[in-house]
């Protein structure tokens, strides 16, 4: 897999620490437990979107934009993370917002990742409710920007697409030489799934180099099968932009649990709160409530139940966000 080959523009700290956590792994009595630090990759308070943005932005260069125009929750983690990038390389960036979380308080509403994307000029054109079609609502006004002579690049949700995705390939690439340059034999890997792009581009970079290191999906949003269904669609279009043959990957690779999304997108979890307060109280790591908040409950309760072995080794991909806490106060 050459990666050079792709157009990529640096805007990230990489590598990303591979920290072991002792005090979880003693708490839990379960796996030896690392975590890969991408909530330090260092563009805007960091996160996984830095790794897409990467590729992403580059391609947007090449075609000549002078706007990125993207979509996420209120609080998206993403959308920051763009508005941050289009700082960096002088570009304007256009923020739809989708109100996917209901009763929302003010913190929530104006804190956190939303302030950040002020600060950084990120300019929030519209919010919409929950539901609707926020791809039509880029692509509507990409063709008002570009009616007035203007020339934006769309990013998806998430920078979840195959070029997004490239930026998991690079990551799994750089994991496993972490592994090699420790002497560590990762068993899992284990992150929170959402858009699809970091587990479809994790999966595609660990399984087709034949490493061998399956990766578990906690799902943040959708059901389990819809999400599998997404990642997947998502690991055969990155492979066929790569040009890699269609066997190096297989449908049983792609795998999501849901069973710690509680309620809904961005609602709170007595898991994900638990788990908050154990990574801070003992390993004085921040994670967010929507992502990473609820991929270590699932984590934690997959140790508890046995799913994962005392013995092994588990890696668990921090994607970042711990702005967003500043959004669920109220919580804590």
């Amino acid at each position: 897999m050459h990666l050079a080959a792709f157009p990529r523009v640096r805007l990230g700290h990489f590598p990303t620490p591979l920290e072991f956590m002792p005090n979880l792994t003693k708490l839990l009595d379960g796996p030896n437990l690392y975590i890969k630090r991408d909530d330090c990759t260092g563009l805007a308070t960091g996160g996984n979107k830095t790794r897409k943005l990467e590729f992403l932005v580059a391609q947007a260069i090449e075609q000549g934009a002078d706007t990125l125009i993207t979509q996420g929750a209120v609080q998206s983690n993403h959308a920051r993370q763009t508005a941050a990038a289009a700082a960096r390389v002088g570009m304007k960036c256009k923020i739809l917002l989708e109100q996917r979380v209901t009763n929302a308080s003010e913190e929530y509403e104006e804190s956190g990742n939303v302030l950040l994307d002020r600060l950084m000029g990120g300019d929030i054109v519209a919010r919409f409710p929950a539901g609707t079609n926020m791809q039509q609502e880029m692509e509507n006004l990409a063709a008002e920007l570009r009616s007035a002579g203007g020339k934006p690049y769309i990013i998806p949700g998430g920078g979840s697409n195959p070029v997004g995705a490239l930026g998991y390939v690079a990551c799994a690439q750089e994991l496993l030489t972490q592994s090699f340059e420790t002497g560590l034999r990762i068993d899992h890997v284990v992150h929170a799934t959402g858009s699809t792009g970091t587990q479809a581009g994790l999966v595609v970079g660990l399984r087709a180099s034949n490493s061998g290191i399956p990766v578990y999906g906690v799902s943040v949003r959708a059901p389990k099968a819809k999400q599998e269904e997404n990642v997947w669609n998502l690991v055969q279009a990155t492979m066929d932009y790569m040009g890699l043959p269609a066997a190096s990957v297989d449908r049983s690779d792609v795998v999501a649990n849901s069973d710690y999304v509680g309620e809904g997108y961005g609602l709170p979890t007595d898991s994900m709160v638990e788990a908050l307060r154990l990574a801070a109280e003992h390993e004085a790591i921040l994670l967010d409530p929507v992502y990473s908040g609820k991929g270590m409950a699932g984590l934690i309760d997959l140790i508890r139940t046995g799913h994962f072995k005392k013995g092994e080794n588990v890696v668990f991909v921090h994607t970042g966000g711990a702005v967003g806490l500043y959004g669920y106060r109220q919580l804590f």
